[in-house]
């Protein structure tokens, strides 16, 4: 349960998402999930600054059932009322659409129902096992952990610019996929909806089955993990009904323990889609160290975005613009009990635009900041055991 990062995804097991286990029965439940309360500033004349929340809760109930093992799984977010449905400012982000209208230099907030899934996994040797994921809504095989699973990304409450090219299926209204594994590999592939989400956020969108995707995931052991997948996403833009694509992705994800409850979690991800005959390319290098009180975070990214995506009606369409971005954040525990903690953070970003967008943006390193409080689950302390490189 612990290897499990989002949807079927796996994360080191050094670094497991800090979270409370519940004995109930013949039921283990885990309980996991962030708050944060943000000043959210973003510079120049596409910029804008909001009060708001952003918040997620996830619930995993498992159990022994008919030679293998059942699990029942639910992730909430209240984002559509703490943020609203036009989200959140995040200058040069893009995708998703409000009132009609492409998202732009925001990020939508998560719908209500983030995940509703259930999954089932089973032996047929000492080496292999077969598993199958349903989900009305869930996430098929093919991105990189979601960046709020990622033990490098978890404490930075902004979505990476290139979530869309990354791990935006994370909440997708339809998926089932069945995978094959051993103790330090999996293959899976996914028949799951390829449509976003739409902008009423509290409901759930109609259920379809009309994409595909395929992944492979290694654990090469405690402290690494590597994904690759691809998939054929149909008809993903509500404003461009007639526009697929492929995505393909990659990513190497590594942790490591400090202390008796601290981390050094790091990520190197890569996303690309091709739609129309060109590919987009997005990367990304972030990182997370968890020290005693401490948490110190930061992520480097580049982006090739179109002036569709960017919304720039006075440029060619598809002119591609390469824009980079750097974070750093910085949170404080400033209240513990036995299970959760309180901390208060401060993140900045500067970013670069080219030149041929500076006068959109003001500067060619437009920035952003914010200021927030975060309450989430305590780090659990280290096993007393050394790390096993095989489990």
């Amino acid at each position: 349960m612990e290897r499990l990062g989002s949807g079927t995804t796996w994360i080191p097991d050094a670094v497991p998402l800090p979270s409370r286990h519940i004995l109930a029965g013949s039921w283990m439940l885990m309980l996991h999930g962030f708050v944060f309360v943000q000043y959210d500033a973003q510079s120049g004349p596409r910029g804008d600054d909001q009060f708001g929340s952003l918040n997620w809760a996830m619930l995993m109930a498992s159990r022994d059932l008919w030679g293998g093992r059942f699990q029942a799984r639910t992730m909430l977010s209240f984002d559509p009322a703490t943020v609203t449905n036009r989200g959140y400012p995040l200058l040069l982000q893009t995708g998703e659409s409000y009132q009609g209208q492409p998202l732009v230099d925001r990020q939508h907030p998560h719908d209500f129902w983030m995940e509703l899934a259930a999954m089932y996994e089973r032996a047929i040797t000492r080496e292999v096992g077969i598993s199958i994921y349903a989900a009305p809504s869930g996430e098929p095989a093919l991105g990189p952990v979601a960046f709020m699973h990622r033990p490098s990304a978890m404490d930075n409450p902004l979505a990476p610019l290139g979530h869309h090219w990354q791990d935006a299926t994370h909440t997708s209204f339809g998926v089932i996929t069945a995978g094959v594994f051993g103790h330090h590999w999996k293959l899976e592939g996914s028949v799951f909806n390829g449509r976003e989400p739409d902008e009423e956020r509290w409901g759930f969108d109609p259920i379809r089955l009309d994409s595909y995707s395929g992944r492979f995931s290694a654990h090469l052991d405690s402290t690494w993990v590597v994904s690759a997948g691809y998939g054929y996403l149909k008809s993903p833009e509500a404003l461009d009904p007639g526009a697929s694509m492929h995505r393909m992705t990659a990513s190497i994800l590594n942790g490591r323990r400090i202390g008796t409850q601290g981390q050094l979690a790091t990520a190197l991800v890569w996303g690309a889609n091709r739609h129309a005959g060109k590919t987009e390319h997005t990367a990304l290098l972030e990182s997370e160290a968890i020290m005693d009180r401490n948490t110190v975070y930061g992520r480097v990214e580049f982006a090739q975005k179109s002036s569709d995506d960017l919304v720039l009606s006075t440029m060619a369409p598809n002119a591609w613009h390469n824009i980079t971005a750097f974070s750093l954040g910085y949170i404080r525990d400033v209240l513990r009990t036995r299970n959760a903690t309180f901390g208060l953070g401060v993140q900045g970003t500067l970013n670069h635009v080219p030149s041929t967008l500076e006068s959109f943006y003001g500067s060619a390193l437009p920035v952003g900041g914010l200021v927030f409080l975060r309450l989430r689950p305590m780090n659990g302390p280290h096993s007393s055991q050394p790390m096993s490189e095989h489990h």
